[in-house]
């Protein structure tokens, strides 16, 4: 009966552990980021009143007899399994859809969150507004050619969003031309004015961008020589020199540099444009990409800036063509732009930050990190939705979101709870009742107890 009192307290104690898990749970019905947890439990050891028996050859075995000395908790585990993502609008909270972690840090330590509720404070620094802590990641940096390149590889750090920030004026260096040249247009005599090219001809313009941001209107004329040939120049304004053209190509040697005004094109019969040359130049391409320098200078500056002008690929319906179609006059594509302040920024499925600038530009800013484990469930909670790495857990494996096996940032959500209140409530109610069947052992055996006493009377 003594061993029925015990059995029945190790019931009481580990039902009210899990009805603290439980109400731990419901209270935290509505924290962003929280994972439920459950309670499992296990028998204790058993005390053996008698040993099992073999069989022999003229009786069978005999089973041990062995009581019982209650139950104690086996496991307190986290569900990791994934909440619902409620929509806030707000760029700077982020939720996880899949596995896997945000990273912040206090500048010593490193915590793991499925929380996304971050925010700026003054310096930009993405954080979490409830404790300061910096969410980390990897900000961009220029490459050779000025590009904004994210390394994911290398060691993560704090993420500051310039907001308001400049970025510089770039000066055009590249012109993607897509635009067909009518084949119906009558051919230009090689004698012709300038004037009688620009009317009988094709005009397109352009503006580009010097190194301070200054606009310049780029114009190339093109107008018919001959079957399946066209001559083109070019003109830019506000520059102290005419604008020179040069096919870098020829005499057997690349980059040969033989500036003209004018540059020939010519085409297949099928209106593909095949090659191009300087005028009274032996430069030539009729393979690959078919480009040509247009070169200008402008006041107070003595060096000669060149602009990559791409017509196309050789062979190929890219670039300039010639058809007996309505001409069009596109120079799709330039890189170059004026001084822009950020404005505003967004966040991908990835988690790269890029901001985007008065001027129209759209450049990386860095992007966030996330980690994943090998058994998430040994991560040591802290409080404030925080995990620490422990023994158990692994180490984390940390890159980029949507690869290796970690799940996808979504901008403007958040990860809602995922606690079952009907779940809840259930195990809320078999708790109480085992807890009560618990009691009930206790005062039974104590009224076996008092009976027992009662017969020295």
């Amino acid at each position: 009966m003594m061993r029925a009192l015990f059995s029945g307290v190790s019931g009481l104690k580990n039902h009210q552990t899990r009805m603290d898990v439980i109400g731990n749970n419901i209270s935290n019905v509505n924290t962003y980021g929280f994972k439920t947890s459950r309670v499992t439990f296990q028998d204790m050891i058993s005390q053996t009143l008698s040993g099992a028996a073999r069989p022999e050859e003229n009786r069978g075995g005999v089973n041990p007899k062995q009581v019982g000395l209650g139950m104690t908790i086996a496991s307190i585990d986290k569900i990791f399994t994934q909440g619902s993502l409620q929509t806030t609008g707000n760029q700077t909270d982020l939720a996880i859809s899949g596995d896997g972690f945000f990273v912040i840090s206090d500048g010593d330590r490193k915590y793991y969150t499925r929380a996304g509720t971050f925010g700026l404070d003054k310096d930009g620094t993405l954080v979490n507004p409830a404790n300061g802590l910096k969410a980390q990641g990897w900000m961009a940096t220029p490459d050779e050619r000025g590009e904004m390149v994210i390394n994911s590889s290398g060691t993560t750090e704090d993420i500051i969003i310039p907001i308001y920030g400049k970025v510089d004026a770039r000066e055009t260096a590249n012109i993607k031309y897509k635009c067909n040249l009518d084949s119906r247009y009558a051919v230009v005599p090689p004698n012709a004015t300038a004037r009688m090219r620009s009317s009988a001809g094709i005009t397109t313009n352009l503006d580009a961008y010097d190194r301070q941001g200054n606009i310049h209107r780029l114009s190339m004329i093109f107008w018919k020589t001959g079957p399946n040939q066209w001559t083109a120049s070019g003109a830019i304004t506000d520059t102290t020199i005419p604008l020179t053209l040069d096919v870098p190509a020829g005499a057997g040697q690349q980059n040969n540099v033989n500036p003209s005004a004018r540059i020939n094109l010519r085409f297949s019969p099928d209106g593909k444009l095949v090659s191009m040359a300087d005028e009274g130049t032996p430069d030539e391409l009729n393979q690959g990409t078919l480009t040509v320098n247009a070169n200008y200078r402008v006041a107070g500056d003595p060096n000669i800036r060149t602009i990559q002008l791409d017509l196309g690929k050789a062979g190929l319906l890219e670039g300039i063509t010639q058809f007996a179609s309505p001409t069009t006059t596109r120079a799709v594509e330039q890189d170059g732009y004026n001084m822009g302040y950020m404005e505003s920024f967004n966040v991908d499925n990835s988690g790269v930050i890029t901001g985007v600038y008065s001027n129209g530009t759209k450049r990386n800013i860095g992007q966030v990190a996330m980690s994943v484990f090998t058994n998430p469930q040994g991560l040591h909670a802290v409080g404030e939705n925080l995990f620490e790495v422990s023994n158990n857990s692994g180490m984390p494996n940390t890159g980029e979101a949507n690869q290796g096996g970690r799940g996808k940032i979504v901008a403007g959500t958040l990860e809602m709870s995922n606690v079952d209140l009907s779940d809840q409530f259930v195990d809320m109610i078999i708790t109480q009742r085992g807890f009560q069947a618990n009691s009930r052992s206790i005062t039974t055996s104590d009224q076996m107890l008092q009976e027992l006493l009662n017969l020295k009377r």
